[in-house]
């Protein structure tokens, strides 16, 4: 049957998969423009949440929300670190499409840190204009008479820059020198703005206000919220409360600091669904939640990511839960089918009656008719790309990148890209090594299905690079 699975999968993606419409008749209570809210999780695992079985991590709201919204515990990033994530989420373009495939633009960061204030923001700026180049959601929405914020992780400059109309990052230095402000000094002793968010940082960690006071400023508007907190990201440093939260239960001590970030997440997670409801907007907001990237911290306990999660193609790195929430319109259910980030722009748009601004480019599916009843979910593969932290340069992503993969069913396969640090080619059966601990690109027994994989890597790559 996986070669029939497979000659379906090529057949949808040659076509670029229709948009379906989102056609349902919308329950008479229910607004057509709905409230758009973004919760995105910032280096958590897709195994770090009660709702996808995880006994021991502390997530009350993040469950509360899963319970009431459609569940897709099988959802893909295409690059496992925040920048070309948080932009195809912003875009829904693949990183190859967008161009954002790096965190630090080139001559990467440890070369820019010897840089002068001035050619530090030079630097970053010859980065920041890709983002204008492509639609984006901020941009199509208030085209349409939304108002938007952005609140936490934004890398593309001023909160301006990407079509937001209210925002908290400047893309300039804070007043304050360190991780949760974004700023960094220089070695000439000057102060500049990492590029990850800046002032937009404390969201979260220091502060809700800005977030509700958008919400209650804008109570009787369309409006599209960015909820993107540096949490439960580096550094780890909750308040004591979220560690004894954790006194009842035996965490790792490598663990513990990050599970405490998660519980500090969560919270603020219950406070911003407290101030919708308070101002009585539950029924007419649709929320999405996603993590940007998997993380784990290392089993040795220096403070470092495992080599297996962030930046890695591995499912650690790449795989995220889902969760649409709608009251009235999407009803709580869980979906096994894979999906990606990229399907949230034309879900979102198609939402909020904008189907008409799904571009040919944008080759994600419109999930409404499927969490709404309408038609089932199709089985299709998940699609990605593996590159360096730091770009050695700007306008050829398959010059740069270091592999490409794709997940089909059960299997999932990875091959060398053209970029000086090149992946392994491999080839994991998920069902029978969830922790792809054994890796089968030599067996002789799935060579047919890694032949049509690679069919597909290429069909995927070839469609993305169309104009």
């Amino acid at each position: 049957m996986f070669h029939q699975y497979i000659l379906q999968a090529i057949i949808l993606f040659a076509v670029v998969i229709p948009q379906l419409k989102f056609s349902r008749p919308v329950n008479a209570e229910q607004p057509t423009r709905p409230n758009i809210v973004m919760i995105l999780a910032d280096d958590q695992s897709y195994r770090d949440f009660g709702f996808m079985g995880n006994p021991l991590v502390k997530t009350p709201h993040l469950d509360q929300l899963a319970a009431e919204s459609a569940r897709f515990p099988n959802g893909y990033v295409p690059m496992s670190v925040c920048r070309p994530s948080l932009a195809t989420l912003l875009t829904g373009l693949y990183p190859h499409q967008h161009g954002i495939h790096f965190n630090h633009p080139p001559p990467g960061l440890s070369r820019m840190r010897e840089m002068t204030a001035q050619e530090y923001r030079k630097t970053r700026a010859k980065a920041e204009h890709l983002i204008r180049e492509v639609p984006t959601l901020p941009r199509l929405l208030t085209e349409s008479g939304y108002v938007s914020f952005q609140a936490g992780k934004h890398w593309e400059g001023g909160f301006k820059n990407a079509g937001f109309t209210h925002g908290m990052t400047t893309g300039l230095p804070a007043d304050i020198s360190d991780a949760i402000h974004g700023t960094r000094e220089q070695k000439n002793g000057e102060w500049v703005a990492h590029g990850n968010g800046d002032a937009g940082l404390v969201i979260g960690r220091t502060t809700m206000q800005p977030v509700t006071d958008f919400i209650a400023e804008n109570a009787e508007s369309p409006f599209f919220l960015w909820y993107a907190p540096f949490l439960p990201h580096t550094p780890f440093d909750a308040p004591q409360e979220f560690y004894d939260c954790y006194a009842d239960r035996n965490i790792p001590d490598y663990l513990l600091p990050y599970y405490a970030e998660i519980a500090r997440f969560d919270n603020t997670v219950g406070q911003l669904m407290s101030c919708l409801d308070q101002h009585n907007l539950r029924k007419q907001t649709m929320i999405i939640f996603v993590s940007d990237n998997g993380f784990r911290p290392d089993a040795s306990g220096k403070p470092k990511q495992d080599s297996r999660s962030k930046l890695s193609s591995d499912e650690d790195g790449l795989r995220t839960p889902i969760l649409l929430n709608w009251p009235g319109v999407i009803s709580p259910a869980d979906y096994p089918q894979i999906v990606q980030t990229i399907d949230l722009t034309p879900t979102i748009l198609a939402g909020v009656g904008l189907s008409s601004k799904v571009t040919p480019q944008m080759h994600g599916l419109n999930l409404l008719p499927a969490v709404t009843g309408e038609v089932g979910l199709p089985d299709r593969p998940a699609f990605g790309a593996i590159y360096p932290n730091d770009a050695e340069v700007l306008g050829d992503p398959a010059a740069h990148a270091r592999g490409v993969w794709v997940r089909y069913e059960n299997y999932k396969l990875i091959l060398p890209g053209k970029g000086k640090q090149r992946l392994s080619p491999a080839f994991y059966d998920l069902r029978s090594d969830p922790e792809e601990n054994q890796n089968l690109i030599h067996d002789a027994k799935y060579a047919q299905q890694q032949k049509q994989l690679s069919q597909l890597l290429k069909e995927w790559w070839h469609a993305g690079t169309q104009n």
